[in-house]
């Protein structure tokens, strides 16, 4: 028993050191993809239907950007997961934004909560962090309260004729919403 466990362990340690893709209609590796990130030739991991990879373009706080994002469901299928990278690289070499979204669905309330984690200040485990919505449609309405009564809005709206989705995030205070973030996420 502790053998198999030890080796549930380094399997998952050595997948999670990996890249994973899937695409469920067929099988590729991912190299040197436009608009992307990836470097041509490198190495890529895939599991059916288990992962789901999206460049993201657009505008954020006024700058033009490119990330990659890799969606993916964890936990037994509890959650989707969210992992976005950033194109630029900061003076270290690192990627100018990284972020960990975790999206479940809460029954008892009827709505879906969003943990949004990223690398722009730490202090991501606050109830800042924390989004509410409800499902409308094809869109679903993140809102996230801060502190001295801000509100953040994110709205993810998924086009089926594009088969794209758009991110909406908007800053509001005192009434007003003021955009931040305008981009769309298309598939690799």
């Amino acid at each position: 028993m502790r053998v198999a466990a030890q080796r549930v362990l380094a399997n998952a340690a050595t997948q999670a050191q990996r890249v994973v893709i899937a695409d469920p209609r067929r099988y590729h590796q991912v190299a040197g993809v436009k608009g992307s990130c990836h470097q041509p030739g490198m190495s890529m991991q895939h599991s059916p239907g288990d992962a789901w990879e999206w460049v993201l373009h657009g505008t954020i706080a006024g700058k033009e950007t490119t990330h990659d994002v890799v969606a993916e469901w964890v936990l037994g299928h509890q959650y989707l997961q969210l992992r976005e990278v950033s194109c630029e690289r900061d003076a270290k070499g690192q990627p100018a934004y990284e972020a960990i979204v975790i999206i479940g669905w809460d029954q008892a309330s009827g709505q879906y909560t969003c943990l949004w984690l990223d690398s722009t200040g730490g202090g991501g485990l606050t109830g800042e962090a924390m989004g509410h919505a409800k499902r409308g449609g094809d869109e679903i309405a993140f809102l996230f309260k801060g502190r001295g009564g801000s509100l953040f809005h994110t709205t993810f709206a998924y086009s089926k004729g594009t088969r794209t989705w758009q991110w909406l995030m908007d800053d509001e205070e005192n009434g007003k919403r003021q955009p931040f973030a305008r981009v769309m996420l298309t598939r690799k």
